[in-house]
């Protein structure tokens, strides 16, 4: 059985707040390979509302159960998403589902053709 992964979503107050935030809601992550104050960034978003905050990184931002930022980082390419499961005031835990990608390969390039939750 594999153990759930969770992060921390932080920084909401520079933005929306929690307002915006809904159990279920989905969350894009994305990279930010250009942050100057952290190598290891990662912005959150929600469509349509844009930038909604960072996953945590820090051990003074990081809740028990969840994983940092760099824990997550070389786990994904450029972007992967979560699933919004619990909004406190000043913090939202996201489940970061495990993900079934079915890859084509053909003699001219390599396709993705299926992404599917894994339960």
């Amino acid at each position: 059985m594999e153990m759930k992964r969770y992060v921390a979503v932080v920084g909401m107050n520079q933005y929306f707040g929690s307002n915006v935030f809904r159990l279920g809601t989905a969350l894009k992550l994305i990279k930010e390979t250009d942050n100057p104050h952290d190598g290891e960034a990662i912005k959150v978003e929600i469509d349509p509302v844009g930038q909604v905050g960072y996953v945590a990184n820090s051990t003074n931002t990081v809740p028990l159960g969840c994983q940092s930022a760099g824990r997550i980082y070389d786990t994904f390419c450029d972007s992967t998403f979560g699933v919004v499961r619990f909004v406190l005031e000043d913090t939202v835990i996201a489940e970061i589902p495990p993900i079934e990608i079915a890859i084509l390969e053909s003699d001219e390039a390599i396709e993705i053709v299926h992404i599917a939750y894994t339960k």
